[in-house]
């Protein structure tokens, strides 16, 4: 028997059984049934990448066997196995949709099956960053448990995207270790055609972010092969089955590292056989050619990335700070060279083993810098890093920023020997290492002193006041430059922000000063500067340089943005926006929704399915993706009126903006309370009708507006 005897006998096997599968489905519901994995837009994604067919119901998924069955050719060539693997995994695809069929919820934990929309979207910034570099596929479990679990660490402690199929999820349950969308570390299933829907992810990840057009299976290879970092690491023994998927995961480009042997041969830098799994990690990022920053600090948990997502309970943890109910504070100054003591690390206060065991505690932490090429306008960016630093910490979780924070540590890290100190050094390391262009010395300071935190309280936030009253002042018209960022070009290869004072990147988390000081510390970088010359139409922010800048950045794949409209050139969307906007035509107002709620909107569409239209660098008028604080920009979508359009927000979203939109709305149309006109899933969800009739009974301004032009 050889390789190509063991895909085509897989081929074989998951062709049967899914015609079996199907046929079962439709004696048992008819037809017409519908079938679609929840929570995306793209129905059945896998087989809609392929072929840009749709499949909605139980006999278009019957008549697709035909085309599946197609693929599965029988030819000794390696073309014609990994062409087989595809069609393989689109029969696991098929199996794993008829799991979901009647509104069933096939999947409880550990298992997670089908990964959502908003799941592949939010992993696009922290892989266009490097947080995420890659993403581990991981099938089946070692003879030894504990050395599966070593093996999933070790990627997760670097960063990596884990997936588990198989036995390696009963191996990190019964070992205790954490598993999930929030660490990182992601069991899929354990039946082996579970692996699905790491695929499913890549191929949406294409269609997504990188406006491949679907059934275009040459440019949706290509992309994979190029931008999507995965890897398979498949213990032996290997059925058929498995060797079939693993063609096919080859075929996207995807590298198989195995240490099976029968009826296996090596394909180079395909299929890699490495008997000695301990040597897996290495070979993998090899293959892949994924070469990591190592940050070496010294605390006795881990420190990733992976870790961001990690929420510490209550009943888990040791202390816990928390700004709205004690004097608490994280801030960055900058002073002169001879002031600060490079990697000092100084604890005012009792440490944390010194603290009754569920303590609340008031807690500060002043990060100090010196350089020659540091400004002050760089000290708000370092401080909203300091989310991200912290929540690196494996048992750590913080949230808020300035004297807002919440931060808990967790008991197994007190257990560990994690002290105070240790979150002086995380923030000492990662201002040394991210921040080396400007910053030559760095101390920390840190109190655990309520009567002192409430004098240093009260002058950081003098401090606070003073650079909001600066970044309140800053315009569009008060500057006389705006910045690119093209750091999703990574995933969105035509995509190109135009950063202004009033219009912050579409992920959140780019600024103007952001793009400014990253310009500063890396002259080649993402962020370049677009002059602000040309202005062509002020109304619709229309200028010449900013044509040039995305004509250029885009690499002619655009040739006009607008900055503040939302029909004439609007500006285009990566995918990883945190909102979406997009015409409510009866009402004449926009609808915005945010990726955190899955539910429906007016429009008759989720977020996903708007995000469906919007993403892969393409302009499509009438829909746009934008920040959040985008929102009460007194520039959102100015040309067509501004805020005052929008009619229906997510009570979240609404909750989170209140306070900034009805200051824009009081200043613009001399509308208090101008949030509570704003209808949300609590007054109606997909009845237009509805909607005009709350927006009639709170006298909404939209009701008074010119009618879009369209």
């Amino acid at each position: 028997m050889t390789l190509f005897d063991r895909v085509f006998g897989g081929n074989d096997y998951n062709y049967d059984r899914t015609v079996a599968a199907i046929d079962s489905a439709i004696a048992q519901y008819g037809e017409g049934e519908s079938v679609s994995f929840p929570d995306t837009a793209y129905s059945l994604p896998c087989y809609y990448a392929v072929t840009g067919e749709k499949i909605t119901n139980l006999g278009e998924m019957k008549a697709a066997m035909a085309t599946i069955k197609a693929k599965m050719t029988r030819n000794n060539r390696l073309h014609d196995a990994f062409e087989s693997g595809i069609a393989s995994a689109l029969c696991a695809e098929f199996l794993e949709a008829l799991k979901y069929i009647h509104g069933a919820t096939p999947y409880t934990e550990p298992e997670l099956g089908h990964l959502s929309d908003a799941f592949v979207r939010n992993l696009g910034v922290p892989l266009v960053t490097g947080d995420i570099p890659g993403v581990a596929v991981i099938i089946g479990g070692a003879d030894d448990p504990a050395e599966t679990v070593a093996l999933v660490k070790s990627y997760q402690s670097q960063g990596i995207l884990v997936t588990l199929t198989g036995e390696c999820i009963k191996q990190c349950a019964d070992a205790g270790y954490k598993m999930g969308e929030n660490v990182r570390v992601v069991p899929l299933g354990y039946e082996m055609q579970s692996v699905i829907h790491v695929v499913s992810v890549a191929l949406r990840a294409a269609l997504i972010f990188g406006n491949i057009q679907p059934g275009d299976f040459k440019a949706l290879a290509k992309y994979t092969m190029d931008r999507v970092r995965a890897f398979v690491n498949a213990y032996k023994p290997l059925s058929d089955e498995i060797v079939s998927y693993g063609a096919g995961a080859i075929c996207l480009g995807f590298p198989v590292v195995s240490n099976e042997t029968e009826n296996m041969f090596r394909v180079p830098k395909s299929l890699i056989q490495q008997l000695d799994t301990s040597k897996w990690n290495a070979t993998s990022l090899e293959a892949r050619d994924i070469k990591l920053k190592i940050t070496n600090i010294d605390i006795p948990v881990a420190f990733a990335t992976a870790f961001e997502g990690e929420i510490i309970r209550k009943g888990d943890m040791q202390v816990e700070v928390d700004g709205s109910r004690v004097d608490c504070f994280e801030l960055v100054r900058t002073k002169e060279a001879s002031e600060v003591e490079d990697h000092k690390i100084t604890v005012e206060g009792p440490e944390i083993d010194e603290i009754p065991v569920g303590s609340k505690i008031s807690l500060s932490y002043t990060v100090e810098v010196a350089g020659k090429a540091m400004q002050p306008d760089f000290e708000s960016v370092m401080e909203r890093k300091i989310h991200s630093w912290l929540n690196c910490i494996e048992g750590v979780m913080h949230t808020g920023q300035r004297d807002m924070i919440r931060v808990r540590i967790s008991k197994a890290d007190f257990e560990a020997g994690f002290k105070f100190k240790h979150i002086g050094e995380v923030l000492y390391a990662k201002v040394k290492s991210e921040f080396e262009a400007v910053v030559d010395k760095c101390q920390v300071h840190i109190v655990v002193d309520p009567e002192k935190n409430k004098e240093l309280r009260a002058a950081a936030n003098e401090v606070f006041d003073r650079r909001d009253a600066r970044l309140a002042s800053m315009t569009d018209e008060s500057v006389d430059q705006f910045y690119t960022c093209i750091m999703c070009q990574a995933f969105s290869p035509s995509h190109v922000c135009i950063v202004t004072p009033e219009r912050l990147g579409l992920c959140g988390a780019v600024s103007w000063l952001d793009a400014k000081a990253t310009k500063e510390l890396d002259p080649n970088g993402p962020c370049q500067i677009v002059p602000k010359t040309g202005c062509t139409d002020e109304r619709l922010g229309a200028y010449e340089s900013v044509n040039e800048a995305v004509s250029k950045y885009s690499h002619g794949a655009l040739e006009k943005v607008t900055l503040y409209s939302l029909f004439q050139d609007p500006m285009t969307s990566c995918g990883c926006f945190e909102c979406i906007c997009g015409v409510e035509p009866v009402s004449m107002g926009v609808v915005i929704t945010c990726r955190e709620h899955a539910g429906m909107t007016p429009l008759g569409m989720t977020f996903s399915e708007m995000a469906s239209m919007t993403g892969g660098g393409v302009q499509t008028p009438g829909f746009m993706g934008h920040g959040k604080h985008f929102i009460a920009s007194k520039k959102f979508i100015a040309a067509e009126g501004g805020p005052g359009r929008i009619v229906w927000l997510p009570k979240m979203l609404k909750d989170q903006m209140r306070e900034r939109l009805d200051a824009t709305a009081l200043e613009l149309y001399g509308v208090e309370n101008f949030t509570d006109m704003i209808a949300d899933e609590t007054i109606c969800t997909e009845d237009p009708e509805a909607l005009m009739n709350y927006l009639s009974e709170v006298g909404h301004p939209v009701l008074s507006m010119e009618p879009f032009d369209m």
